[in-house]
């Protein structure tokens, strides 16, 4: 109802002569239920979660209703995010419109669903391990997790490690979206440099020609399935023909020891849904709430530091060795639905398919490194496989201009399910 009657509001602007506008005045977007805002229901995905609407939007939120988006509407999530698949004891599975017999993937799955079925040109998404990024690869959209913080939150979650932004089907949609919702931060802990020019400009201005390693091999040991590597492989041959020197990295940059200090932060922020009682958490959740609580500041504190020690080893290697990183946005295609039963009934350690879907994503929620998954490819099954393309630190225009160059060299906006 306050959506109909913010559209009709907007309607009479119009016919009454208004010009001065905001960008994307009467543009639908709904919001991920794991976001408070003012006066809607936020519920997490979680059985325990409380009643009544949110008292306090959170800045993204405020950002999209300044630039003219009319909210409506909560998209499915996985209890607190926690799981790349998007399905809740609560409101049950969400499917990918690509095979509904298939995950749309998570955090954002909800969200990935209703943009690739048509039912929105964009939502909301976020992202703490790949939550953009894997059901972008999903459902055949743009996924672009914007550098850390980038997108201002009232507490960045899970430490810093989570970021906003937004699902859609194109490069410009996305770096259009992204300039009204980044503005600088003066109240936040830490703030990114400024950009140069608005990110929509970056679309179409030449890169430059850039230094580019791919790598296949993920450093977990999961096995890379050959539709995912098919992918990384076309857009290597896209960008070595765009004129970009294109290498090969046999080895993973991510160190399988510091996922246990990744693990230890998102469990303490597991644990501060205080408001939330464990009982009526999901049992996985129950496990990752009881060890965030478990857990001394002296180890806490230790893992935020040994993650900062080692994103400064990555960093630098992208400005001595290379300026892109392209890997598979997940190492297997979507699986099936059904995968939270799964997840509870061996609660303290995921199915592998959770592990195959994050295994190339979560290193850049630790760096706070922008990356982007791009459509550019479909597998014999009929399916979407994404290519993840990561820049440098703060480097979000610079991925935008080889992201739109991508699709204008390979377009995807003519790929859709079957039956929309």
């Amino acid at each position: 109802d306050d959506a109909r009657a913010l559209a009709r509001a907007l309607g009479d602007r119009i016919v009454g002569g208004a010009t001065a506008l905001p960008p994307f005045a009467g543009v639908p977007l709904p919001i991920k239920d794991l976001l408070p805002v003012a006066g809607q229901p936020v519920t997490f995905g979680s059985m325990g979660a409380p009643e009544g609407p949110a008292a306090q939007s959170e800045p993204v939120a405020t950002a999209f209703v300044d630039a003219g988006f009319i909210l409506c509407g909560r998209t499915n999530a996985p209890e607190f995010g926690s799981v790349t698949v998007t399905e809740n004891t609560r409101f049950g599975a969400t499917r990918n419109p690509w095979d509904t017999s298939c995950t749309p993937g998570g955090s954002s799955g909800g969200a990935a669903a209703s943009v690739a079925s048509g039912m929105f040109a964009a939502a909301h998404a976020g992202d703490g391990g790949g939550s953009i990024r894997i059901p972008a690869s999903c459902c055949g959209l743009v996924g672009h997790k914007p550098s850390r913080g980038r997108v201002a939150d009232t507490v960045p979650g899970w430490s810093g490690l989570t970021t906003e932004g937004v699902l859609t089907r194109t490069v410009a949609d996305s770096a259009a979206i992204l300039d009204v919702i980044s503005h600088p931060d003066p109240l936040a802990w830490w703030s990114p440099p400024g950009k140069e020019r608005p990110f929509a400009e970056e679309v179409g201005a030449h890169p430059g020609r850039l230094r580019v390693v791919v790598n296949t091999v993920s450093a977990l040991g999961v096995e890379v399935a050959p539709e995912a590597v098919a992918a990384v492989d076309h857009a290597a041959s896209l960008l070595e023909s765009l004129g970009h020197h294109v290498t090969r990295l046999d080895a993973d940059l991510f160190d399988p020891v510091d996922l246990g200090h990744f693990l230890h932060v998102m469990q303490a922020g597991f644990a501060d849904h205080l408001d939330i009682d464990p009982a009526d958490m999901e049992p996985h959740n129950q496990v990752s709430c009881a060890a965030g609580r478990a857990l001394d500041s002296l180890t806490f504190a230790s893992s935020l530091a040994t993650l900062q020690r080692m994103t400064r080893v990555l960093l630098a290697r992208f400005d001595d060795e290379f300026d892109l990183l392209v890997t598979p946005t997940m190492a297997i295609e979507p699986p099936p639905v059904g995968l939270l039963a799964q997840v509870h009934a061996q609660p303290d350690f995921p199915p592998m398919e959770i592990i195959s879907m994050a295994a190339f994503t979560a290193v850049f929620n630790i760096t706070g490194q922008p990356a982007v998954s791009l459509p550019l490819h479909v597998s014999p099954s009929g399916l979407p496989v994404g290519v993840q393309i990561v820049a440098g630190a703060f480097r979000d225009a610079q991925l935008i201009r080889v992201a739109a160059q991508l699709e204008a060299a390979d377009p995807w906006i003519h790929r859709f399910p079957a039956y929309t």
